[in-house]
């Protein structure tokens, strides 16, 4: 029993090791994200399969090689004898396709379009989650702070209802009051635990995106609130990789409709053939053919109509997402400046204000030269202030870290 008790002793630092909280920078979020991502894992064999495809229209067409047993009579059969003796006629042949309009060139160009779309599209890939990343962190950030203060102000209602209680048995106040009071408190246990429950659902948000579910319930965001910045660093959309990506689908698309019109040449196929034929003179004997396909029914103008179709559709979505990306500067630098101007009035003014107004009331309480309902109406005010103060520098962090993508993203390659 002694030596259990001391083995239990001896694992409770490990036990209290493995529940401790596994606090994480950005930066720290960042590196994860990279090396766990699924997404972008995703997004790597999509490129891979561009490459594979690259390769595949670059090569030519492989050869046919095809053996033909002929001239074999059914009435009097093969004969005997070995096998170059038989009566029949043995025909070994090859035939190769020659495409004609550079048709493999043209493959091969639409296929390299496509992979740097892909590329592009890897590029827009990780533009985005780093986005739902940085999101992810701020928000586990907010999640943070509204918990810590659900709590410190369910500790003060606890704190203010038990100073009612004692001031009641004292018959310093009204029993009316520390029901008040009673319900205050019951009012900041339920936001507690509700903040609590939004910060476990930030907390597993993040541990996705970073590959830790596991260790999901001990997540920590660590890196403090970024400080304000008069200014941000010049963005510039036109360089985006989804426009990139869209780009390149037009140049595909392009090399197909090219490709489509190279149809309209004739592939030639030529045959080399030996023959060995026993019953005839020459016994042994070479040919050649050459076989050329015939536009009696169509010149493939089905398959050309569709591929304009195609480069059509594709320059008009690449128009359209350039529209689209044209007012996202905009929206993006708005954002940022109401986000900005938003936390430093409530920064510089009213949250001290609110804070001032509180210790006051607290102070004039005890005294008894304020009553409750003035005293409750400050520590709510102070709360919703401090919570609006917290999801201020939530905004701001997230607006200024989109921002700071889009001239990431934007600058030239």
């Amino acid at each position: 029993m002694i030596t259990r008790f001391l083995f239990l002793l001896s694992c409770l630092p490990a036990l209290a090791w493995g529940q401790a909280a596994l606090n994480l920078s950005l930066a720290e979020s960042e590196a994860l994200w990279r090396a766990h991502s699924r997404e972008l894992a995703l997004s790597r064999t999509a490129v891979e399969g561009a490459e594979a495809d690259v390769q595949t229209a670059g090569q030519r067409p492989n050869p046919f090689v095809s053996l033909g047993l002929l001239s074999i009579s059914p009435s009097s059969g093969i004969g005997a004898g070995r096998w170059k003796d038989k009566k029949m006629d043995n025909v070994l042949r090859v035939d190769q396709v020659i495409e004609r309009g550079d048709k493999r060139a043209l493959r091969v160009r639409g296929a390299e379009s496509r992979l740097e779309a892909a590329r592009q599209d890897l590029d827009d890939t990780a533009r985005q989650q780093l986005a739902g990343l940085r999101r992810a962190y701020y928000g586990l950030l907010l999640a943070q702070e509204k918990a810590r203060l659900a709590q410190e102000s369910a500790q003060l209602q606890a704190r203010g209802l038990e100073v009612a209680e004692r001031r009641l048995k004292a018959g310093d106040i009204a029993p009316v009051e520390v029901s008040r009071l009673a319900v205050d408190k019951a009012r900041a246990d339920n936001d507690a635990r509700q903040a609590q429950s939004e910060l476990e659902q930030a907390r597993y948000v993040l541990a996705y995106l970073i590959g830790r579910e596991r260790e999901a319930a001990s997540l920590q965001a660590s890196d403090p609130w970024p400080a304000v910045q008069a200014s941000a660093e010049e963005a510039n959309l036109a360089a985006r990789p989804d426009l990139e990506a869209a780009r390149r689908r037009v140049a595909a698309a392009e090399a197909d409709r090219d490709l489509a019109r190279a149809l309209r040449h004739r592939d030639v196929s030529v045959g080399m053939q030996v023959e060995r034929n026993n019953q005839n003179a020459p016994t042994n004997s070479v040919g050649f053919g050459v076989s050329v396909p015939l536009f009696l029914w169509h010149e493939h103008e089905g398959e050309i109509r569709r591929a304009e179709a195609d480069y059509n559709a594709a320059r008009l979505q690449l128009a359209q997402l350039e529209a689209q990306v044209g007012g996202q500067l905009g929206q993006l630098g708005s954002a940022l400046r109401a986000a900005r101007d938003r936390l430093q009035r409530l920064e510089q003014g009213l949250l001290a204000d609110a804070e001032r107004v509180a210790a006051a009331a607290e102070l004039a309480y005890a005294k008894g030269a304020m009553n409750l309902m003035d005293l409750l109406d400050a520590r709510r005010t102070l709360r919703q202030v401090r919570i609006e103060a917290a999801t201020a520098r939530a905004e701001y962090a997230m607006a200024r870290a989109d921002w700071q993508l889009a001239a990431e993203y934007g600058k030239e390659q």
